[in-house]
């Protein structure tokens, strides 16, 4: 695409530092795209009536040399999980009153407001972001840009097929299991989930400690821009880090040379479809031919399912507790289905996945001390029907994502960035996994990854 919509944020950026490109312009040119390509992929279930508002307003500022921090007048979507001020949150759920009253930022949608973002509107979401597709009773089906049958992906698939089709550039995400890598695997684009606590939250997911949020972006470096907004402290946010003052661009260039990476094709248990798994090994030449030193190592733990199941299913009950009984007839039968299971979770049970959880943690930490970075697929299978769950032969969203979710037990920094297409035409990520606190180095090796695999982005005219 050579048009307005393609630019990245960093490009944007540029272009009003010269004086070659108005906010004022970008927005039209946005907005006209997701009037255009809404309708066909329902990405969007709220858009802002101020967009050119805004712009104009961000366009004023440029004009006085006074641009308002990072993102002035960049396009940004908001996932409809987290708060936004003036606007519903609706989660997906008709349980939720849309009147309100809606008061108040989530610390992310806060920081954006700050550094003088566009906020396009609210993207789709599953049913309180409970299952890796998307699609709900409240929004319907959104479906993936490269392949309108399929679907995008969840829980943040609004936010991934507004950027993989240039309805904005940037997109705030949450990532709870999978819920940033496993859409942006299906549509070819990069997202981070962060390091816990990197990127302040408010209030806490009902699923509690494995939920995070990230950025999702066309390019790696607009990826770490969009992070020096998001991870800027909140005090609301108990869990959060300690506020690092970095520009997370820094270093992005300086390659994985004599890293030490653990490719593990699949964690020594997973089942992987054939052309998800021959792309895979194919793309960790890459690492090779840049110089890291690449080992096939699996990781030495045994499949997480169980510990995550319990932290899962047990947060879906008490979600659930909290919607009037009455209610509940409105809810997605899966997610009821999960909650009524998680009710059966005993306080033992719970802890006894909590202190494993806990040992999953410190073995990830201890592998780390052979290995740089750990390297997998993102997910088992490439994109499937919309309107499922799940692909034929498995039950539940978690079945087909295991490597996603092991690493929100362990709150380690994860991305996804794409590595080729299958026969069908359909994209297929890369898993960068780096330890604790180490967001940065998994910046940089995926940086250094996409000068060799630049990431490309579907062909909307197919869509019109």
């Amino acid at each position: 695409m050579s048009d307005l919509c393609s630019f990245s944020a960093a490009q944007l950026l540029e272009k009003y530092v010269r004086r070659e490109l108005s906010p004022v312009e970008v927005a039209k040119a946005v907005l006209a795209r997701i009037e255009k390509l809404n309708p066909k992929l329902n990405a969007f279930c709220l858009i802002s009536e101020t967009i050119i508002e805004d712009a104009k307003a961000s366009e004023a500022r440029w004009m006085a040399g006074q641009p308002r921090g990072l993102l002035d007048g960049v396009p940004v979507s908001i996932k409809d999980l987290l708060l936004t001020k003036g606007w519903p949150t609706l989660r997906g759920s008709k349980t939720v009153d849309p009147k309100g009253p809606w008061n108040d930022d989530a610390p992310a949608v806060a920081r954006l407001r700050e550094h003088g973002a566009v906020l396009l509107g609210k993207t789709t979401t599953p049913e309180f972001g409970w299952k890796g597709v998307t699609d709900s009773a409240l929004t319907g089906i959104t479906r993936n840009p490269w392949n309108p049958a399929k679907t995008p992906g969840g829980s943040s698939g609004g936010a991934v097929a507004a950027v993989a089709s240039g309805m904005g550039p940037l997109a705030v995400g949450t990532d709870g299991g999978g819920s940033i890598r496993i859409p942006c695997s299906f549509t070819g684009l990069f997202g981070i989930k962060p390091s816990f606590g990197r990127v302040p939250a408010w209030p806490l997911s009902p699923f509690g400690t494995v939920a995070h949020v990230g950025p999702i972006t066309r390019s790696v470096a607009d990826a770490a821009l969009m992070l020096n907004v998001l991870a800027q402290p909140d005090a609301r946010d108990w869990h959060a880090l300690p506020y690092e003052p970095r520009d997370w661009r820094t270093g992005l260039e300086h390659g994985v040379r004599g890293l030490r990476i653990a490719y593990s094709p699949d964690l020594g248990y997973a089942k992987v479809d054939a052309d998800v798994a021959k792309l895979v090994r194919n793309a960790m030449k890459v690492f090779t031919d840049l110089g890291a030193k690449v080992e096939e190592r699996n990781p030495g733990f045994e499949n997480p399912d169980p510990i995550f199941r319990t932290h899962w299913f047990s947060g879906a009950a008490f979600l659930l507790k909290g919607i009037p009984k009455e209610k509940h007839g409105l809810i997605d039968p899966g997610l009821r289905d999960v909650a009524a299971q998680g009710e059966k979770i005993t306080a033992h049970e719970l802890m006894d996945a909590q202190m494993k959880r806990g040992a999953l943690g410190a073995h990830m930490n201890l592998f780390h001390r052979d290995f740089d970075l750990l390297v997998t697929p993102t997910l088992s299978v490439p994109a499937f029907d919309a309107g499922k769950e799940f692909p034929e032969g498995v039950k539940r969203w978690i079945d087909w994502t295991p490597f996603s979710f092991p690493f929100n037990l362990t709150q380690q920094p994860a991305a996804s960035i794409p590595c080729g297409l299958t026969p069908a035409g359909l994209p297929v990520g890369l898993h960068i996994v780096g330890p604790r606190y180490a967001d940065a180095l998994v910046l940089r090796a995926s940086r250094a990854f996409e000068t060799a695999r630049p990431i490309g982005l579907p062909d909307i005219t197919k869509l019109s």
